[in-house]
């Protein structure tokens, strides 16, 4: 605080020498936080800093399931800094350079039990400067372990016997590569990804030029220059095969399906992709452009038992049917390009894209969205379906049915009080507006009322944020 000093009259004024206050001294730099700050996943994401950029550089072996990495993160400090961190679990580093420059680390074990956590501690030479843009190189090494697992399902870093299959939400990029972990960090990506000679690598984005082989290995490059949440990347290796498809205004598609997936899978599977284009087509009209440069599939015949959004190139396992196809594509607007800052407004990801799941069923000509609506809330007001609000499930219930369903509803529910015109409108400027961005449920809240005209405030305490069955909209 500064301290001001005042003139008590004219006498003191000419007897008293004139103080000239010097420079005010800049804080010194401090350690950055080791918490990005989200109430469900505290030991995520880090403090004092914003990262551009991430150059991955990978090495698999899928016999030995060892991955070598280095990367490149180009970040800008938001604060002086005399030490940093980023997420990493379960991977040795061997060594850390900022700006061309060795820096000290030191590393944080993830918790014993959970498998939470996992810092990589890192101390330049000299402090980071605010405003400032840095390269930080991080080379590591390990076998990425035991997946993580939240709510029965596997994340992260997942290997198999003949390859591995990288699907990280909540907040498992942090299995293969240092990272800010939080989706309100976004970035854009190279990845050169170096596997076993007859083994494909799929990342995000597209592929820069032909795969290369040499001494039994084939390097592959890929570049997503679309910014991107970590949860969204993957590096997925398998034996894929590779397909193509045009979607609307050129778009390109690129699919990659195991050799594995045959049979009843496969012919589901292929049904299903046959049908991006229209899809994409139709989710146009419904959010506006296409929001990235080029979309597609990785289809893997192993298993982590559900399907993902990964930016342009969601996961599906086993197979892939129309519904849950349609669902992935949808969130390339709703959860990948507008993405949630904090996870509790994951139904702004979730309920959305289930409501354009109900909307391409109409389509298609299977049920209504008012019927999928009456199914919903038909549920009886005592099953604990209900004893989860939309808006704030916890993290225990993340990827609960209320989250999908119940918000799905609630958007019905909301076109019913607003009206079709108004509805529609409000979802295409909120996928247009916010291309690229972060929101939270206020922030839909003030652009519902905008478009409509009405006071909602009423409305989504009761549907997104109050446990039990809503009786009125």
């Amino acid at each position: 605080m500064r301290r001001s000093l005042l003139a008590v009259g004219a006498v003191l004024a000419v007897a008293c020498p004139v103080l000239v206050a010097g420079p005010a001294l800049a804080a010194p730099a401090g350690p950055g936080s080791t918490s990005g700050g989200d109430p469900y996943f505290p030991a995520a994401g880090n403090g004092g800093y914003d990262v551009q950029h991430y150059g991955l550089d990978l090495g698999y072996d899928v016999r030995t399931g060892r991955l070598d990495g280095r990367a490149v993160v180009t970040l800008t400090a938001t604060s002086d800094l005399s030490s940093f961190s980023l997420d990493l679990r379960r991977l040795t580093i061997s060594s850390v350079l900022v700006d061309g420059r060795p820096a000290t680390f030191r590393q944080q074990a993830p918790d014993a039990t959970t498998g939470l956590g996992g810092e990589l501690v890192i101390t330049p030479r000299t402090a980071l400067k605010a405003g400032s843009r840095y390269d930080v190189t991080v080379v590591y090494v390990g076998v990425p372990g035991q997946p993580l697992d939240i709510e029965g399902a596997n994340y992260g870093w997942t290997s198999f016997k003949d390859g591995a299959l990288v699907a990280n939400e909540p907040e498992g990029a942090s299995t293969w590569y240092p990272v800010n972990d939080v989706p309100s960090d976004k970035a854009t990506y190279d990845f050169r990804i170096t596997v076993p000679a007859g083994k494909t690598a799929v990342a995000n984005g597209e592929l820069v030029g032909a795969p290369v082989t040499a001494n039994g290995r084939t390097t592959f490059v890929w570049r997503a220059t679309d910014p991107m949440a970590s949860y969204l990347s993957t590096a997925s290796i398998g034996d894929y095969v590779m397909s193509t498809q045009v979607g609307p205004n050129g778009l390109p598609i690129v699919n990659f399906v195991d050799t594995g997936v045959t049979g009843t899978r496969s012919r589901t599977t292929q049904a299903a992709l046959a049908l991006q284009p229209a899809m994409i087509d139709f989710l146009d009209d419904l959010f506006g452009p296409y929001p990235f440069t080029s979309s597609g599939a990785i289809v893997d015949d192993d298993s982590v038992g559900y399907a993902l959004e990964t930016q342009t190139r969601p996961i599906y396992s086993q197979w892939a049917d129309e519904s849950t196809v349609a669902h992935e594509l949808a969130h390339q607007w709703v959860g990948d390009s507008v993405t949630p800052a904090l996870w509790r407004d994951i139904w702004l990801n979730e309920g959305f894209a289930t409501y354009a799941e109900w909307m391409w069923d109409e389509h298609r000509g299977g049920s209504t969205v008012q019927q999928r609506f009456d199914g919903v809330y038909a549920t009886p007001a005592d099953d604990p379906f209900w004893s989860t609000p939309p808006g704030d499930p916890s993290a225990q219930t993340l990827f609960d049915a209320a989250t999908y369903d119940r918000g799905a509803a609630s958007l019905q529910a909301l076109r019913v009080k607003i009206g079709d015109p108004a509805f529609f409108t409000l979802l295409r400027r909120w996928a247009t507006e916010n291309a690229d961005g972060n929101v939270d449920t206020a922030d839909f809240v003030a652009l519902a009322e905008e478009v409509s005209g009405q006071e909602l405030d009423g409305f989504f305490t009761t549907w997104i944020y109050t446990p039990g069955k809503p009786t009125t909209w």
